[in-house]
């Protein structure tokens, strides 16, 4: 077991995923405090016009799907690097590991 660990601690592919890991818990944040200039521009729109702004509507979804491939990438759920490291192609499909939770009935 303990070989195991030590091997596991060794190992440079983990080190990395670690050191981005703690790159896009920075960007993140950065993005979180973004979304909330979007909402809180959204809201004044919306007091102002009667109705959302389109390209607002836009920029949250998009924001929001950036959030999103952040967070998988951050629980293990993909291998994939958000933005800069990959494309900012947000409405591809990511490549999720199966879980091997039996189907419901």
């Amino acid at each position: 077991m303990d070989e195991q660990i030590n091997f596991n601690l060794t190992q440079a592919s983990t080190w990395k995923r670690i050191f981005f890991m703690l790159i896009f818990s920075v960007i993140g944040e950065l993005v979180r405090l973004l979304l909330w200039a979007v909402i809180i521009l959204q809201i004044a729109s919306s007091l102002l016009t009667g109705k959302p702004n389109e390209n607002i509507l836009n920029f949250g979804r998009s924001l929001s799907l950036y959030t999103y491939h952040i967070l998988l990438f951050m629980t293990f759920n993909t291998e994939t690097l958000p933005f800069p490291f990959s494309d900012w192609n947000l409405t591809a499909e990511l490549q999720l590991p199966e879980t091997n939770t039996p189907p419901k009935e």
